[in-house]
């Protein structure tokens, strides 16, 4: 254990009493769905009004257009909301990026909305966990550690964006550009809840593949039609086969076909994978490519292959093991038993790694059942993962290194 400073103690203070629960409370009240516009922009500002608290400049940024597969095969504009974006002495000698997300995945019109206390510790609402709660914490840390003597040394980059949950295509150009030099991550994910982080992770991509085939009557001239429904159930049961060690695949839907009288000339096949490493993501891309080309050939189709691995694989480097090292030792001086394990779940985190920053991207509460109805938060860890936060990022600031 290391010795803490009379400074470091002030600044852990005053990180855990900061108004975090009701700050969770009041943005988790706002449905902010990442479709939902307009509860976004309202998350957004709440946002930017609580981060004005901290020096630097703070801009709401608008997102990169994106596209969007409708189920007719029409590639249309995909909207998501604006991302927060603060930067605070970009000239320090240390530079650190900290990321979260508003959006959740509960739009306006699920019957998740309200908060209900489960017992004094345990609270239940939508997004109180991912991550309402985790951006909370992570503003108390930074508004503590403002109040060093040490803040002076350490520069940091927070974004926070509003497409997390459906993959950061409006944002990524962001995150890449403000992962650029600096010495170390934060991503504010939530741990399970023993306090247990994310170590490595698997990548994701998501594929909608658009079939065109050729109509035909199914009783008179069946011959003359290319099914572009059999062609798209093939595909599926093609990619199945590839299902073992080091990748996931999952053909999650197909949409196509009409009357049952008309060979199909459209179908529509959605496709998510999941590679454990690099090397597994090339083999999954060739298979695509090659299973896409000989379908196209033998069945007399067209296939229109949209989407791509917007998730890469983030295996733990030695930097980022010095990360988590740094953590565990924080951990260890607040009386916290840190550890971490890989997980198949993606983030913002992948990305950020893949710019070749050490990333911790579970810096957030405990909790858990997200993504569902039942999500809860333990409410004794808004002061506690405030705390590890803030003395992070004092040792940062202190050593100059990881």
């Amino acid at each position: 254990m290391t010795q803490m400073t009379d400074d470091e103690r002030a600044v852990l203070d005053l990180a855990a009493a900061g108004p975090i629960l009701e700050q969770t409370e009041r943005w988790a009240l706002i449905n902010s769905g990442s479709a939902n516009l307009a509860g976004l922009e309202q998350v957004a500002g709440e946002l930017a009004d609580a981060f004005s608290a901290l020096p630097g400049t703070l801009t709401l940024e608008d997102p990169v257009a994106g596209e969007i597969v409708e189920s007719d095969g029409a590639i249309t504009e995909r909207r998501t909301g604006q991302n927060l974006h603060l930067v605070v002495r970009p000239d320090a000698p240390t530079q650190v990026l900290l990321t979260g997300h508003m959006d959740t995945v509960f739009s306006e019109t699920h019957p998740f909305q309200a908060l209900t206390w489960l017992d004094d510790n345990t609270l239940n609402g939508p997004g109180v966990t991912d991550m309402k709660g985790c951006i909370a914490l992570m503003l108390s840390a930074l508004k503590a550690l403002e109040t060093s003597a040490l803040a002076p040394r350490i520069g940091y980059e927070v974004v926070i964006n509003s497409d997390e949950e459906i993959g950061s295509p409006g944002s990524a150009a962001l995150l890449a550009r403000a992962a650029k030099g600096k010495l170390a991550a934060l991503t504010y994910e939530p741990a399970l809840p023993d306090g247990t982080l994310a170590g490595a992770r698997g990548g994701s991509g998501n594929w909608s593949i658009i079939v065109t085939g050729k109509s035909a009557h199914a009783g008179r001239n069946p011959e003359e039609g290319r099914s572009a429904l059999l062609a798209a159930a093939e595909l599926a049961l093609r990619l199945e086969a590839a299902i073992g060690p080091g990748l996931k695949v999952n053909p999650a839907k197909i949409e196509g076909g009409g009357a049952n009288n008309v060979v199909p000339d459209h179908a529509l096949l959605r496709l998510n994978m999941r590679p454990e490493t690099l090397e597994d993501q090339q083999r999954a891309e060739t298979l695509l490519a090659e299973a896409v080309a000989d379908i196209e050939t033998r069945r007399e189709v067209n296939i229109h292959v949209h989407g791509g691995f917007g998730r890469p694989p983030k295996p733990i480097d030695a930097e980022a093991e010095k990360l988590f090292g740094l953590v565990r030792e924080c951990g260890a001086d607040l009386g916290l038993d840190i550890a971490w394990k890989s997980t198949g779940g993606v983030c913002d985190g992948n990305n950020i790694a893949a710019c070749g920053v050490p990333v911790v991207d579970t810096m957030g509460v405990r909790g858990g059942a997200i993504h569902s109805p039942d999500e809860f938060l333990l409410v004794d860890s808004l002061a506690e993962r405030a705390q590890l936060s803030a003395l992070v990022l004092l040792r940062l600031a202190g050593r100059g290194r990881i």
